[in-house]
């Protein structure tokens, strides 16, 4: 069982639908984290990089949307990793099946904070519509519309940049899936190789307009 469930994460890590599908045939617990270190749940791994379809599968064969993966006390479930990543469509999928839109991470934030901070507008309103709380705070006492608010007139771009470490940096605008426009900072080494990788959201001003509201 412990090779199946790595399997399982590593099929819900690439995208992989159809193996997904296969193993959870097989018998793979969807709900059972990897055994390899530094891993976790396949929703949240398939949450993370916004692979709708493998959500999907994991819930249809009864994963636990609301469950939080235990890695270094992180406490984080798979509506966190979406928010994050400005996934709108796995976001969605999970609040549809029964995912609470307000758990709280280590630091006493909320997927809605963690979208807020990053920018990405189009979640901000999925959560609250399904009863996301601005009022909530974290542990340093920081609402979701004072963490957007930070970077309600900042420089995006040079925000982005100051996050990345390489050689050769280039920073490039695109529209999420979302719809929204992000920045993403690339950084690569000598050899051209991606060392790091950072991005926000530039719909900081119009969060915070809706947690105003």
């Amino acid at each position: 069982m412990g090779t199946q469930t790595n399997e399982l994460y590593n099929a819900a890590v690439q995208g992989d639908a159809d193996a997904v599908r296969r193993l959870l045939g097989r018998g793979a617990d969807p709900d059972r984290e990897s055994l390899e270190e530094a891993e976790g749940l396949p929703l949240c791994a398939a949450a993370c990089w916004g692979h709708l379809d493998v959500v999907n599968a994991l819930l249809a064969a009864g994963a636990d949307p609301g469950l939080a993966e235990d890695r270094a006390g992180s406490n984080l479930t798979a509506l966190f990793w979406a928010a994050s990543n400005d996934h709108l469509g796995v976001v969605s999928a999970l609040l549809e099946a029964g995912a609470e839109v307000d758990p709280a991470d280590a630091a006493g934030r909320t997927p809605l904070s963690h979208a807020a901070e990053r920018g990405s507008a189009a979640v901000v309103r999925v959560l609250l519509a399904h009863g996301a709380d601005p009022g909530r705070r974290d542990r340093l006492g920081r609402t979701a519309l004072e963490l957007a608010e930070q970077y309600a007139d900042a420089d995006i771009e040079a925000e982005v940049r100051s996050r990345v470490r390489g050689d050769r940096i280039s920073v490039r605008r695109e529209t999420g899936e979302s719809g929204d426009e992000r920045v993403i900072a690339e950084a690569r080494d000598h050899t051209g190789a991606l060392s790091s990788e950072a991005f926000l959201g530039t719909g900081h001003a119009v969060i915070a307009e809706l947690l105003r509201g």
